[in-house]
C-alpha cells in the first residue's frame, strides 16, 4: 500500500494534456473518495485559460473527474477536454 500512496503523490506537479496534445493544466492536488479508497478527481492549476476562461474566471484552478484520465506517465493524458468544456451552442456551430 505504501507504494500506491507514493504513486498518487507523484501525480502532483505533472502536466496534464488532452489526447489531442492540448495543454490543460498542472496537477496540484488529488481528490479522493476515502470510503471507496479511490481517486475521484485531479485539482489542476496553471490552467490553459483558452479552455477554462468562462468556467474558471477568478479561480485558481479546476477539478476534473479522474474518469477522464486516459494514461499516466511523465505527463497525464486526459480525454478530449476541449470538447467536454465547450458550451452546447458552440458544439452546434462546429
Amino acid at each position: 500500500m505504501e507504494g500506491e500512496m507514493q504513486e498518487i503523490t507523484n501525480l502532483v506537479g505533472r502536466e496534464v494534456y488532452s489526447n489531442n496534445g492540448v495543454f490543460v493544466g498542472e496537477v496540484e492536488d488529488i481528490q479522493l473518495d476515502l470510503d471507496r479508497e479511490s481517486v475521484t478527481g485531479l485539482a489542476l492549476t496553471e490552467l490553459n485559460y483558452d479552455l477554462f476562461h468562462d468556467k474558471a474566471a477568478g479561480s485558481r484552478g479546476v477539478i476534473i473527474p479522474y474518469r477522464w484520465v486516459r494514461s499516466v506517465g511523465d505527463i497525464v493524458l486526459v480525454n478530449d477536454i476541449v470538447e467536454r468544456m465547450r458550451e452546447p451552442e458552440e458544439e452546434e456551430e462546429v
